[in-house]
């Protein structure tokens, strides 16, 4: 019997480098190692994804990684399927990753290749499934980007069940502890706990969760009957009212993962209510710490009006995305900033107009110089010429008023505000 892994996220990350090395070491030399493209086969750079994997394992890893291309079962000919399930039996080691986990499913139940993953973990082998990869080895699989993105209605799509050919009957759940969201909760894999909540209050009979963090990876050793928690996590199991968290470098009987007595194991485990904690510091990467701190000392420098400040910002964020791609970071994570740091030029790009707090310190000091011209006018008796001025101003969009106090001005658009300058 081999080794099934599940990663909540970077698997092609810093993060994760010496846990591929361990799960590899476990073969010879003339290992083989493959990458299946099938999660990503939708979209246009499914290419570049399965470079990158390649790139990572040379440089990282230190491991030669081929790849298995099964993009599409509508797509693909009779005969390259049939290579693909020939690479993939001969294979000691298969990691698939990021994608949709619905096309997955879509993709993989109409071929041989689930039962080749069963045959290939029974014969030795090691399956690493990551991230949306994860979320097909259960017993469900949950639609992300309909619910998320598209906002479909909360349900459930039927899963690949690799564990369930080894007597554990999952759903699993990476991005746990996601915390992209910010000012809304993501945790859940975007779902956030309520919506979660009420996802599992769907299921017709009570499912056992397996919740990933991001940068963690569960290895499931079926020859010894254990497994462990590697990464900057810890991995959740959700069961009738019940959560249990396993944590790093321990080993944990298997029996817990297949309705097991918790409270009997011997092993170092935490029992608790079901309410979920929040995220702790140090269970996500540096890199989108610093997206989120970049992200929101660019906001706050837009409504400060401060331009040049929220330009330094976007090339701050910029040289983290070069460096992010040299490091190997999460291929998710930098697509996710990438986005942020497009949203964020717009933004800026966009800004054809100063708010009035600000367009009052630029036009200000030109007002002053005027103001103080048109009451001498008006003190020699020249009103025509001060009315031209106050004429010139009015066009310009700036309101004088005079006063027993002396002037005041205000721009003309602003009806309602308290925008008197007052002197």
């Amino acid at each position: 019997m081999g080794t099934l892994v599940l990663m909540g996220s970077g698997e092609l990350t810093a993060t994760m480098v010496e846990v591929h090395k361990m799960l590899l070491s476990r073969f010879p030399a003339n290992r083989s190692a493959l990458f299946l493209d099938t999660p990503a086969g939708f979209q246009l750079n499914a290419e570049q994804i399965g470079a990158n994997a390649i790139e990572y394992f040379r440089k990282r890893v230190g491991c030669r990684l081929g790849i298995a291309s099964y993009k599409s079962s509508e797509k693909i000919s009779e005969i390259d399927a049939a290579a693909a399930y020939h690479k993939l039996r001969l294979a000691d080691y298969i990691l698939m990753g990021p994608g949709s986990p619905t096309y997955t499913v879509r993709q993989l139940s109409k071929s041989r290749i689930p039962e080749i993953f069963i045959d290939h973990i029974r014969k030795g082998g090691c399956l690493v499934a990551a991230s949306a990869a994860a979320l097909t080895a259960g017993r469900f699989t949950l639609p992300v980007y309909e619910i998320y993105k598209v906002g479909q209605p909360l349900h459930w799509v039927a899963g690949l069940d690799l564990l369930g050919a080894f007597g554990l009957r999952l759903i699993v759940i990476p991005h746990w502890n996601n915390a992209e969201g910010g000012t809304h909760d993501t945790s859940h894999c975007f779902m956030g706990s309520t919506r979660f909540d009420k996802l599992v209050s769907l299921l017709e009979e009570a499912t056992p969760v397996l919740g990933l963090d991001e940068h963690t990876a569960c290895i499931i050793d079926f020859t010894s009957r254990s497994f462990q928690i590697y990464g900057i996590g810890r991995v959740t199991l959700q069961h009738h009212g019940n959560t249990q968290y396993f944590i790093s470098d321990k080993t944990y009987p298997l029996e817990l993962l297949q309705g097991g007595d918790l409270t009997s194991a011997e092993t170092a485990v935490e029992l608790t209510s079901c309410s979920q904690p929040g995220p702790r510091q140090g269970d996500y990467s540096d890199f989108w710490h610093q997206v989120h701190h970049l992200k929101e000392d660019f906001q706050q420098a837009i409504a400060a009006d401060d331009l040049s400040r929220s330009a330094n910002g976007l090339l701050e964020l910029d040289r983290i995305l070069w460096r992010a791609e040299g490091n190997r970071e999460d291929p998710e994570l930098v697509a996710q900033a990438r986005d942020l740091f497009r949203e964020q030029l717009a933004e800026l790009g966009t800004r054809t107009a100063l708010s009035r707090s600000a367009l009052a310190q630029v036009i200000g000091p030109l007002v002053d110089s005027i103001l103080p011209v048109r009451e001498q006018l008006r003190k020699a008796g020249q009103f025509e010429a001060g009315d031209a001025l106050r004429d010139a101003l009015r066009t310009a969009g700036i309101m004088i008023e005079d006063t027993d106090s002396g002037y005041r001005w205000k721009f003309a658009e602003c009806k309602g505000e308290d925008n008197d300058q007052s002197f």
